[in-house]
Parts: structure tokens; C-alpha cells; sequence
């Protein structure tokens, strides 16, 4: 496995009550080729890259394919996932949406109850991943057990999290260690599929407004320098974002204390296809990453729609600020289109400048006519590799 990198982490509440006291998570990282010394060149000035990555939502047939790959013999994600680890393993910082708790014991399960194998997780770690947003409709498809199982499997992979939780102490996110920043990840559900347990209304977080800019504001008194704020919202197998979504995020984007934003970079997935990018009030914003992984899922007409399987891979280069105290700014905006082949059970990375078939070259196109449909390319958004 990939060491851990570049992290300090806390739950943020933690972190606030022990007066911005924490751990470190070092990792040692697969640097680029144009890295001197051995350091990627934006960590070098103190700058740092951000990835994100759409939803992990493994139906049955993506389980199977894990089998396969370990030989029968448990169950092994990393092939799936070797296609874009050069991506997300040369990022400062990665995060990715696991969508799915994890099950106790075989036989895994699809939809409409997920309970995911475990391995993932160290699938998810070996490909460069450092955060994790887990609040989503199927949080609590095994209810407090399963929030518990899936927080207990990230961390045993070095994997931090946000989003669900098994304690108040850790229900506002987690700071992780970016370059010279300290980045707050913090991640809301608009909802669950199952009742929150009694007793627990922490297990996972719900989208609200006030909420999501407490939360915020708190992070920055932890001392984030840069809040990621990853929302689970909107339709499903709509391309284009709803009006609760635009609404949502212009009030988040011009939200400000003492002149400075709150929220320096929203991450949306549920939409299970990609969605636009736009610069809100300043603000980027992602509606919909897609799902990174899915295998074979039915939209409302229960058809299988290959959008299904199609997703972008966010990558934002921030700079500090030009003075202290100041906002740290995006000073490069990408993002890498990406599918999941059902039939080879791997993740291929569609901006590389490999030659691709017909049928990809359409689907690189069209997830590029969805990303850039609200103006996003000039406010410099490009398409990476």
C-alpha cells in the first residue's frame, strides 16, 4: 500500500476542544516526473492540488469483479482503480465519495440495501485517496452498525472521513494537512434512505444551510486555511443541476465572515451523471462528479443508462494568499473525464492522450459538453489528463 501522506487530521470538534492539537498521517509520495527533489512542484511554493472524484457505488457485478480479481480469495478493488491512480496519487490531496456502507460478512449486496466489502477501502488508500465523504441516501442502509464497520474499515486504511459518524466528537469533518494548508473536509446528505438511529442524530449529516456554515466557521477557527464542503443532493439522472442545487450554492458561495469566504470549494454528487462546474460568487462548485464506480445501475424506468458510469475527476490547484489572512485561491481549474468498461471491470481515465475508440471519443465529448454547459471554461476551466 501507498504510505499515507501529507496529512494532519482531526475531527474537527476534537481538534477545536484539544486547542488545534493533532496528529500527523505522513506519506511518502509517488512524485511526478517534473518534481524536483523528489517533491511535487506545487508543494514546492507552498501551493497544493486538490482531486476529487465521483461516487463509489458498487453494485453486485462490481463485487463479483472485486472476487475475480483477488483469485476467489477475498476481494481486490486496486485493478479497478489502477487507471486513474496516477491522477489521484500526484494529488496533494484526494478525495473520493464512498456512497456505501460496508457489510459485515459475504454475500455483499447491491442496490436497493448496499453492504459493500470492506477491501475496499484499502483499495481505495493504494490509489491515493486521503478523505472519504460518506453521507448519502445509503449511510444507513445497516444502520449504526454499519456507520460504525465502514469508519472503522477507513481508518484501519489510513483513510480519514466525513459525513457520518460515531460520536458527536467527529460529526463536523476532518482537517488533513495540503501543501502549506490545512484543509476542512466536511460532507452532508440531503437525506437517508432509512431512519436515523435513535439517540444518534450525529451518525450522519444532513444538508442544512445553517448547519453547513457553522460547521464552516468552525473549521476556520480550528485554523483551516481552505473549506471543502462535499454535498450529496439534487435529482438523479439529471445533467443539469435543479434549482435547489443553484440556490444552495450561491447562498453557500457568498456566505463571508470578515470579508473572507466561508466555503472555498463545493464537491457535488447522487446525480449519478456528471453535472456542470461553475464559478458561483467567486466560489467553484461542482454539481455532479457522476459515479466513478457503478457497474450496471437502472435509472427511474429501471433501463440501464451508461451515464450511469461516467464521471469527472475535479482537480483544483490553490494558491496562498497574497497576504495573511487573505483567501487562498484556485489558480488552475481541470477537471479529467472518466468511465467505468463494464465489460473489462476497469476505471479508464478518458483525458489521456492515449488513442481511444469511437464510443469514448463520444463519451469524453459529452461529459465535456455537460461540464463546461454553464460557462465554466471562461472562468478557465480546462479539460486535464
Amino acid at each position: 500500500m501507498i504510505a499515507r501522506r501529507r496529512q494532519v487530521a482531526l475531527a474537527v470538534t476534537a481538534l477545536l476542544a484539544a486547542g488545534a492539537a493533532c496528529s500527523a498521517h505522513l506519506r511518502q509520495d509517488d512524485a511526478p516526473a517534473s518534481a524536483a527533489h523528489g517533491a511535487p512542484a506545487s508543494r514546492q511554493a507552498g501551493r497544493f492540488t486538490l482531486v476529487a472524484s465521483g461516487a463509489i457505488l458498487p453494485d453486485t457485478s462490481v463485487v463479483e469483479r472485486g472476487d475475480f480479481d483477488a483469485g476467489g480469495a477475498a476481494y481486490d478493488f486496486r485493478p479497478m482503480l489502477e487507471g486513474v491512480r496516477s491522477v489521484v496519487s500526484h494529488a496533494d490531496l484526494a478525495l473520493c465519495h464512498l456512497d456505501t456502507p460496508f457489510g459485515a460478512k459475504p454475500p455483499y449486496a447491491g442496490a436497493p440495501r448496499f453492504a459493500s466489502p470492506p477491501e475496499l477501502a484499502q483499495a481505495l488508500a493504494a490509489t491515493g485517496y486521503d478523505s472519504c465523504a460518506t453521507a448519502s441516501e445509503h449511510t444507513l442502509d445497516d444502520g449504526a452498525d454499519g456507520v460504525r464497520r465502514t469508519l472503522d474499515a477507513l481508518d484501519l486504511a489510513g483513510l480519514r472521513h466525513a459525513g457520518s459518524a460515531r460520536g458527536e466528537a467527529e460529526a463536523r469533518g476532518t482537517l488533513l494537512r495540503a501543501g502549506g494548508a490545512l484543509v476542512a473536509h466536511l460532507a452532508y446528505s440531503y437525506g437517508t434512505g432509512r431512519p436515523v438511529p435513535p439517540g444518534q442524530p450525529w451518525a450522519v449529516r444532513l444538508i442544512d444551510e445553517d448547519r453547513i456554515l457553522a460547521d464552516a466557521r468552525a473549521a476556520r477557527q480550528a485554523g483551516a486555511d481552505v473549506v471543502v464542503v462535499s454535498l450529496h443532493w439534487g435529482p438523479e439522472w439529471q445533467e443539469a443541476p435543479d434549482e435547489q442545487q443553484v440556490e444552495l450554492a450561491r447562498r453557500l458561495t457568498a456566505a463571508r465572515t470578515g470579508g473572507r469566504p466561508d466555503i472555498d470549494l463545493i464537491l457535488g454528487t447522487h446525480a449519478h451523471v456528471p453535472q456542470p462546474y461553475e464559478k458561483v460568487n467567486g466560489t467553484w462548485v461542482v454539481y455532479g462528479l457522476g459515479a466513478q464506480i457503478a457497474g450496471q445501475p437502472t435509472d427511474y424506468r429501471a433501463m440501464q443508462d451508461p451515464r450511469g458510469n461516467q464521471s469527472t475527476l475535479a482537480r483544483f490547484t490553490f494558491s496562498p494568499p497574497a497576504r495573511p489572512g487573505g483567501r487562498w485561491e484556485v489558480t488552475r481549474a481541470e477537471f479529467v473525464p472518466e468511465a467505468y468498461d463494464l465489460d473489462a471491470g476497469r476505471v479508464v481515465n478518458l483525458g489521456e492522450a492515449i488513442a481511444l475508440g469511437a464510443d469514448l471519443q463520444g463519451v469524453r465529448d459529452r461529459i465535456r459538453g455537460v461540464v463546461l454547459g454553464r460557462g465554466a471554461a471562461k472562468d478557465g476551466l480546462t479539460m486535464g489528463r
